[in-house]
Order: C-alpha cells, then sequence, then structure tokens
C-alpha cells in the first residue's frame, strides 16, 4: 500500500491505520487491493475479512470519483468522512459543457494562434521542440485579462538546465506594442506574477513535481506551468547507464509513462495548461529510394541451374582462345555437366525474371518513415521537389528528432515545432562577383580574375536564418503537419510572423 497516497493524495487513512501496515509488510498494492479476492488478501496479510472487504470499497469508490463517475461528496459521506461540497466529475461532463469551458493562453501573434485553434489550451499537455521563444512570450501572456485570450492568472517555470531569463523577460515587456498598449485599467504583467523552480535531477523533479506544484497550483491558481526542459534529466540518467542498456531504456519508458500520466491529472485538476520544451538529436535521412533498390537483394534458387547456356551466352563469356572468361578450362565444364545425375531436358521452362522485394512498401512501415508524421521535421518537406539537387541536400542534412522518443510522443496532447534553416544566397544581390585566383580564359573569366554569377553564389552563400512555426499534430487542430508552417522572424518585442 506503498503506493496508495500517490494514487489517491486525499484517502483519509485514518480509518485504516491498523490496516496498513500489515499490507505494506505483505506487498500488497492498491491494484492488488481492488483486483484480487479479498479473501486471499486477508489470508496473506493475516487481517479480518470484513476490515480488507470495507478499505478495498472505499479505495474504488474513491477511484471512481476521482475519474468523474460518481459525485465525490456522496463517496465521503458514504464512508462517514467529513462532508465535501459535491462536485460533478469531468468524465459526467457532456460535449456542450467541455466546449463552453474551453480556454486557451494566447501566444501574443495572431498568427500563431490562429494556426493552433486559439492559443495554448488548457487542460492539456504541449510540448514545443526547437527553439524557446515562444515560452517566454506564454510566461506573460498568461497575467493578461481575459480581454486579450488570457486568463490574468500567474504561471510556474521549472527549470531543468539554467534559470529564468529575466533580462530579456524585461525587454520584452518594454519592446512589445500590446504590453504598452494596454489600457489603465488591464494590470500589466511582470516578473513577480512567474514563480520559478529548480530540479538539477530527476529526484528533485519527482518530488517537485508529486508535493511543492501541486499546493502551488492549488494556492496560487496558477494558468500555466512551463518546464524547460523535459528531456534534460532524462537524458543525463541514460549516459549514466549507457546507450545500450535495454534494462535502463525500458526503466525510463516506464517512468516517461508516469509522468507523462502525473502531468495531465495534474492539468486537468487545477484547469492549467501545462508546456514543456523539449531538445533535439540530429536525424539521418534514409537512403534514396535508388539506392535502396540497388542494395536490396534478389531471390534466387539455391540449386545450380542444368539448363544448356545459350549460344549468346556462350560467346559472351567464352574467350578466342576456348577457355572461360573467369580463366577455367571447357573441357573441365562439359565434363562436371556430364557427371550430373539428372540430365537437362529438352524444352526447359522459359526462366522466370527474379522478382526483387517490394521496397516501397517495406519503407513505408520502417521508423525513418514514420517519423515524418510525427517529430515535425519531414524530408519529404525539408526538401521540396522545385529545389536543385544541392539545396535538397542540404536541407536533409538539418532533419532533426525530438527526444525522448516514441513513448513520451503518446504522452503528449500538442506537438509545435519551430524549424529554422539557413537562407542560402540573397534575392536582392543580382551581380556577378569577380573572384581573386581563377585561370585565365574560358567563359567568364577575364584574365586571372574568375567571374561567379550572383545564381551560383546564391547556391552556398549563407545570408542569415528562417524560420517556421509548424503544428505537428493536435486534436482540436484542422489540417495540421501540411506544409513548413507559419514563418516567423525573432526581434526585441518577441517574436511576429513574416508576412
Amino acid at each position: 500500500m506503498t503506493d496508495l497516497l500517490h494514487t489517491l493524495p486525499d484517502f483519509p487513512t485514518r480509518s485504516y491505520t491498523h490496516l496498513i501496515p500489515s499490507l505494506e509488510k505483505n506487498i500488497i498494492s492498491t491494484t492488488d487491493l481492488i483486483t484480487l479476492d479479498p479473501l486471499e488478501i486477508a489470508k496473506r496479510a493475516q487481517l479480518p475479512l470484513a476490515e480488507v472487504k470495507r478499505l478495498a470499497n472505499h479505495v474504488l469508490t474513491s477511484l471512481q470519483s476521482q475519474l468523474g463517475l460518481s459525485v465525490s461528496g456522496d463517496v465521503h459521506e458514504q464512508h462517514g468522512d467529513e462532508p465535501k461540497t459535491k462536485e460533478k466529475g469531468s468524465l459526467r461532463r457532456d460535449g456542450l459543457e467541455i466546449a463552453n469551458q474551453w480556454s486557451t493562453i494566447s501566444t501574443l501573434e495572431k498568427a500563431f494562434d490562429a494556426a493552433l485553434g486559439g492559443g495554448i489550451p488548457l487542460g492539456y499537455i504541449t510540448e514545443i521542440t526547437g527553439e524557446r521563444h515562444i515560452l517566454l512570450n506564454l510566461l506573460l501572456s498568461a497575467q493578461l485579462s481575459s480581454s486579450h485570450n488570457s486568463l490574468s492568472r500567474p504561471s510556474v517555470y521549472i527549470s531543468t538546465e539554467h534559470s529564468l531569463p529575466t533580462p530579456r523577460l524585461a525587454q520584452l515587456l518594454r519592446a512589445n506594442p500590446l504590453f504598452s498598449s494596454l489600457p489603465p485599467s488591464d494590470k500589466k504583467p511582470s516578473l513577480a506574477k512567474i514563480f520559478t523552480l529548480q530540479t538539477p535531477d530527476l529526484e528533485s523533479q519527482d518530488h517537485i513535481l508529486t508535493y511543492q506544484l501541486p499546493v502551488l497550483l492549488a494556492r496560487h491558481k496558477a494558468a500555466l506551468v512551463v518546464i524547460d526542459s523535459i528531456a534534460a534529466n532524462y537524458r543525463a540518467e541514460r549516459n549514466d547507464a549507457g546507450p545500450n542498456n535495454g534494462a535502463a531504456m525500458a526503466a525510463r519508458a516506464v517512468q516517461l509513462v508516469k509522468l507523462g500520466a502525473q502531468l495531465r491529472d495534474m492539468a486537468r485538476t487545477y484547469d492549467c495548461a501545462i508546456v514543456v520544451s523539449n531538445q533535439v538529436a540530429d536525424r539521418f535521412a534514409p537512403a534514396s529510394p535508388p539506392a535502396a533498390a540497388a542494395a536490396a537483394t534478389v531471390m534466387r534458387s539455391p540449386m545450380p541451374s542444368l539448363s544448356p547456356p545459350s549460344s549468346s551466352s556462350q560467346q559472351q563469356h567464352l574467350s578466342p582462345a576456348g577457355t572461360l572468361a573467369g580463366g577455367g578450362s571447357i573441357d573441365a565444364v562439359l565434363m562436371g555437366l556430364a557427371s550430373s545425375p539428372t540430365e537437362p531436358t529438352a524444352n526447359p521452362p522459359a526462366a522466370t525474371p527474379a522478382v526483387a522485394p517490394s521496397s516501397t512498401s517495406a519503407n513505408l512501415l520502417t521508423l525513418d518513415h514514420q517519423m515524418n508524421f510525427f517529430t515535425g521535421w519531414s524530408a519529404a518537406a525539408a526538401a521540396p521537389p522545385s529545389e536543385d539537387h544541392e539545396q535538397r541536400q542540404r536541407q536533409r542534412q538539418n532533419l532533426k528528432t525530438p527526444s525522448l522518443g516514441l513513448v513520451w510522443a503518446n504522452q503528449i496532447a500538442c506537438r509545435i515545432a519551430l524549424v529554422k534553416s539557413r537562407a542560402y544566397g540573397s534575392a536582392n544581390d543580382t551581380t556577378d562577383t569577380p573572384v581573386r585566383g581563377g585561370r585565365s580564359g574560358g567563359e567568364g573569366k577575364v584574365g586571372a580574375v574568375e567571374v561567379q554569377s550572383a545564381a551560383s553564389r546564391a547556391e552556398w552563400t549563407p545570408r542569415r536564418w528562417r524560420r517556421w512555426m509548424k503544428v505537428v499534430f493536435a486534436p482540436w487542430v484542422e489540417g495540421v503537419g501540411e506544409g513548413k508552417g507559419v514563418e516567423f522572424e525573432i526581434y526585441g518585442g518577441g517574436i511576429r510572423a513574416v508576412v
């Protein structure tokens, strides 16, 4: 029963203090209590059967109340506990009630809010992968009034790597035009309404998320919890365990599933948005289809063919000296055929061409292909057919993959990818540039000076960074994952869309 308070933090254990020590001693968990026969549990723990049934029924009704299958106030009155306010569970609400309670936090950019269906929703886990500039906007946007599509509530910033960048937040408050144009009736966001917590390792992270954060959300009614970043502590633990340790990877998968369930429950219970940032790793694009087809093995029969070679084949493999092209003797080959126990047929059937296995259908089931749909970095989107070959190769080398893998992707409701890539060349640079060191003679060359055209120079010259915001997946947004997304730029006041 060591996991009872973790499963049901508000469960009244005062009435069962004489039962819990025996249950813990015999390693009986909460799952065992509600799934096993009470008679078996009573025998193992040497407890009265009636008391075990009463505890099991109380735990079961408390779980039903937590899931919204029953009214919470009736459960406490039924078991003689202190009466509490009767609240309607979340699973007992219909679709209209859920739609009316839909609330979002603005990103302070209209194009971003439109792509997200209104903003960052409350009650869900949203992941932002790549650059993290949008996190600072959210920390201030949650403090705005409802007229700006926000909630006028404080925010919580949990850091696993570095402290809160307060100088940048102060710059946003000064340079963003929205904050400077607020009417006197609206309170301006401030750094005092951002609570910060530091989690340098997994042990402190588990303690803060289990005990400190729920108390903070209950007292201050925070609307936003930002965890920056979610992968830092897990990647450090993985390096200690070794990259090839399968047991460590399985244990980490269990931890990620537990963390996802904990954050989802917290988002629903306290009506807040959980936004986590994630790190990315380089991903190598799979081999091109021609190379994959060339590398595929062709199915052939392991028995040698007994059909006599055709005349064209003999002429192709025989040298004028009457020997095989590989260096063998013709007589030796004929003697080998004569000693064969099976005689070849006079009219052998026509040879069927060997069929190579379809690489297209096999590639559709590989992880390299499936990652295009849930990572945010697609090989096809990164290299449109209209661009030249060299440009496509450069874009394919910029592929990334969010950390923590597919296990963590199944725990979140929305993934936002902030993608950036270099812009090669300049549309305004149309002049030809002479380059010293060229050889004299030839077209486009004058003496010892080689003239480099603007078109060829634009293929490789990195001019600046271009950035896009892309909604990879979200159940409340229509048409996600299409195209590159919304292009934006970073300035003193935060982020803004590029028209």
